[in-house]
């Protein structure tokens, strides 16, 4: 299997950790994603996603303009680095019970991979490899026909 930084998506979408729940449910529809990752002078703290916003904001009798992002955002996230072989970000996320994990390299956000990657990639994989078991069937027949 390959590396994390294979699959990762790179241009991450960033919410600076002062906004509130209106901006994120704003930013997540204008970018068409499900999480944010939520940053303080540039470094990540924590990430925000629509089960959060559904979660959290609708649960209390305030405006989403009056809810800020520390309230919802989960700041216990979990992080790979670009190297880590996909199987083990894989089990991470399995053992955990979680759906992303933010890349970073020396403590730096360079990516995200969420299980919409894992499982394009997956897919990817499984199709190559049944294209070079039909290939070397093929093959087979080929070479005991001979």
């Amino acid at each position: 299997m390959g590396l994390v930084r294979d699959i990762m998506v790179r241009n991450v979408v960033t919410i600076e950790h002062d906004k509130t729940a209106k901006e994120v449910a704003s930013l997540l529809s204008e970018r068409g994603i499900s999480s944010l990752v939520v940053v303080k002078d540039g470094n990540p703290i924590g990430l925000v996603t629509e089960r959060d916003l559904a979660r959290k904001v609708s649960t209390t009798d305030r405006k989403s303009s009056e809810v800020m992002l520390s309230e919802i955002m989960s700041a216990n996230f979990r992080w790979v680095e670009p190297m880590t072989p996909i199987e083990d970000a894989v089990q991470k996320m399995l053992n955990k019970k979680i759906r992303r994990l933010l890349v970073l390299d020396n403590g730096k956000l360079v990516g995200i991979i969420t299980e919409t990657d894992l499982a394009k990639y997956l897919r990817s994989k499984l199709l190559i490899e049944g294209a070079v078991d039909d290939v070397t069937a093929l093959n087979r027949k080929v070479v005991k026909k001979s």
